[in-house]
């Protein structure tokens, strides 16, 4: 009998979207044969989230829970925008950033938290609703954001539901002072990243291989114009400022005011409530970035579908 691996578990658990517990069962009942043991878990009524699990699912919701001085983001996909409005689709994903609170950004410590009221793991709920609405659903990824004093303010775009969207965007903002202004102002930096997308929080947070890069794309374009390599590295320097005014979220222009930069608008509102402001972190979320999307020919298809 083949040995029944957490990694041998883990891949029948991709294969399938089945659950934890009944994976290591149906592995055991198989010897360990994998395929058997996708068999054996349709058998027993899970075919049809085994059926599903390989269709790509890129739409569904981007969901953001706060408490006090921590925030979470998820994101829960489907196969299509019309699940995304489902209620039962919803609250599992406002339970489970809910859940992330405590998990973390740990999907597979996520998944494995009590759902509420079900007796299920969240990772069995999901499996559950995959057989019950009928399409392909993935916990894709979680992030959570603490401050020891503060606020972690969010903000979600083209939302569909409170704290349910297509963008989720936690700030965490570190202060000793008043924390309704606190939030007002996390609130709006929130909004900020949602639409000028910022890479990193300041400029030592730029990734250096991404530095690189643009130094050396700006160095070429420089050197075009003919001028000397001294005036060319003050040139670069100065186009790096440029850059980092694309990337860096202090040094962007506030979209609020249209004017002043992120920065100086927290050293603002710091001397307004007498007390230093620290911009401790964000995390932004857009639904399906990253996930290569089947754009298939839908008149091909029903062609097919005709002809066969």
């Amino acid at each position: 009998m083949a040995e029944i691996t957490a990694s041998l578990v883990k891949e029948l658990r991709e294969k399938t979207g089945a659950g934890m517990m009944d994976c290591k069962r149906a592995l055991g009942e198989t010897e360990g044969n994998l395929e058997e043991a996708v068999d054996w878990l349709r058998k027993k009524g899970l075919a049809a989230a085994a059926k599903k699990a390989g269709r790509v699912a890129a739409e569904g919701l981007v969901a953001v829970a706060t408490a006090a001085t921590a925030g979470s983001v998820v994101e829960v996909n489907s196969e299509t925008d019309f699940v995304a409005r489902n209620d039962r689709f919803q609250a599992f994903a406002t339970h489970a950033a809910e859940l992330a609170l405590t998990t973390g950004g740990d999907v597979e410590a996520l998944k494995q938290a009590q759902f509420p009221g079900t007796g299920r793991t969240v990772g069995d709920e999901l499996t559950n609703l995959v057989a019950t609405i009928g399409e392909n659903m993935n916990l894709r990824r979680a992030a959570r954001l603490s401050v020891a004093d503060g606020v972690v303010a969010s903000y979600v775009h083209s939302a569909l539901a409170p704290s349910l969207g297509k963008i989720g965007v936690l700030v965490a903002l570190e202060s000793t002072g008043d924390k309704e202004r606190l939030e007002q102002l996390g609130r709006q930096i929130a909004m900020h990243i949602a639409a000028a997308r910022p890479d990193a929080l300041d400029i030592a947070d730029v990734d250096s291989s991404a530095l690189d890069r643009e130094r050396n794309v700006l160095a070429e374009q420089a050197r075009a114009s003919g001028k000397p390599e001294e005036i060319i590295s003050k040139m670069v320097e100065g186009r790096l400022r440029k850059y980092y005014e694309e990337v860096v979220l202090l040094e962007q222009t506030f979209v609020i005011d249209g004017e002043n930069k992120v920065r100086k608008v927290v050293e603002t509102v710091a001397k307004e409530i007498g007390a230093p402001v620290a911009v401790k972190g964000f995390v932004r979320f857009t639904l399906g970035e990253g996930i290569e999307k089947d754009e298939g020919d839908f008149a091909a298809e029903v062609a097919a579908v005709r002809g066969s």
